[in-house]
């Protein structure tokens, strides 16, 4: 009879064998529950932009906003936004599009007005 291994290899094997470990939790969520998920996660930090982007266009006040920060935020967002354009998930192409358009509107104001 076969033992079956402890807790501790098993995760030890899990860590060399990501992608079987990943499906082997994935079975037991649906494609509806993982995409709502991914949705709620895209809406929160998506929408956390939001009032950034309100404040600065209503006080044109970008003194508090690092130009350097934006922009490599900007650069990760137009990547995050490619990978999911590559595997065709919805929540990321939907999420970065909406974040990225909120973060070009901070950086175009932080370029215009200092």
């Amino acid at each position: 009879m076969r033992r079956l291994p402890s807790a501790k290899r098993r995760n030890r094997l899990c860590l060399i064998n990501l992608h079987s470990c990943a499906n082997r939790r994935q079975a037991s969520m649906s494609t509806a529950a993982i995409e709502a998920l991914g949705f709620c996660a895209a809406l929160l930090t998506t929408f956390c932009w939001l009032p950034q982007a309100w404040q600065t266009i209503k006080t044109r006040d970008t003194s508090g906003i690092s130009l350097w920060t934006q922009a490599l935020f900007a650069t990760g967002i137009v990547l995050w936004l490619i990978y999911g354009v590559l595997i065709a998930s919805w929540p990321l192409i939907g999420a970065n599009t909406v974040t990225l358009a909120l973060v070009l509107i901070i950086l175009t104001m932080k370029l215009r007005y200092g």
